[in-house]
């Protein structure tokens, strides 16, 4: 999972710096567990833009990811790591020993021809998915459940990880990426591992061209539009903008939008720095 720098041959290659996707497999998505991909290019149901800065990109086809590893006790061997457009992290496609096949997000440093197992009776190797009462204390675990059989929903993009601190009564302390620490109920699962494709956070794109194949369209500033448009607009000449904030008035640096009803929030141990 190496970067891949570029010679400067353009203005757009001098920067480039991208996966050397030698870790994946195979180029070819299983057919089964694949599904197209809509894109409204940030219109509503009635043609009118809700969502500015979206549209064109790459068309894409969207993996069925099992977050859920509810197949216990059923062994199933990685066939392939692939490529996935939607996601940061690589997948991994997994034939269960009854003949199903399932995507999960793949751990780093899993191989193909290795076996993974989820539920009780599996031991804490990477890739093995567990209930937090049986994970060991200090692991580092990936595709945490918030509720019970809901699926995973913490730690899921590329190098990310949570670890589990402790265990209180009804509740394990995880110490989450953001540096949060949280209770959650042993009874949920996890996977153990970190997820792969670390190196993608130092990824640089070295052109926008690179953005608009994500789908991602030109931003303007707040600063440089009218007061009628923004809060830090206007201004003769080329004015700073005044304090931070969003279009429609939130402050954008240091200003709390958690609500302090919400009802996790006794579920916080410690909150992220």
């Amino acid at each position: 999972m190496a970067l891949r720098k570029f010679k400067p041959t353009t203005p757009g290659q001098r920067f480039k710096l991208i996966s050397a996707f030698d870790d994946i497999t195979t180029s070819k998505p299983e057919k089964r567990l694949v599904v197209g991909k809509k894109k409204s290019g940030g219109r509503n149901n009635r043609g009118k833009m809700t969502c500015r800065y979206m549209g064109g990109g790459h068309k894409r086809k969207i993996r069925i990811i099992d977050f859920k590893r509810d197949k216990d006790g059923v062994p199933a061997k990685v066939a392939s790591i692939e490529y996935d457009p939607n996601r940061s992290a690589r997948v991994a496609l997994l034939f269960y020993a009854d003949g199903e096949k399932r995507y999960i997000i793949a751990p780093n440093g899993i191989q193909v021809g290795q076996t993974v197992i989820s539920g009780e009776k599996a031991s804490p190797n990477t890739g093995n998915a567990l209930f937090l009462k049986d994970i060991p204390l200090g692991s580092v675990v990936h595709n945490v459940e918030l509720k019970p059989g809901q699926g995973a929903k913490i730690a899921r993009s590329a190098g990310s990880y949570a670890q589990l601190t402790s265990r209180d009564k009804k509740y394990a302390i995880l110490k989450l990426p953001s540096g949060e620490s949280r209770m959650i109920l042993i009874t949920c699962k996890a996977t153990i591992g970190t997820i792969s494709n670390p190196d993608h956070m130092h990824e640089m794109s070295g052109k926008a061209g690179r953005s608009r194949w994500l789908g991602r369209r030109p931003r303007t500033r707040g600063v440089v539009m009218n007061p009628v448009d923004h809060p830090m607009g206007g201004g003769e000449g080329r004015a700073s903008g005044g304090h931070p904030r969003s279009r429609k008035g939130l402050p954008a640096k240091g200003f709390k939008t958690r609500n302090k009803k919400k009802e996790s929030n006794r579920l916080i141990v410690e909150r992220r720095k």
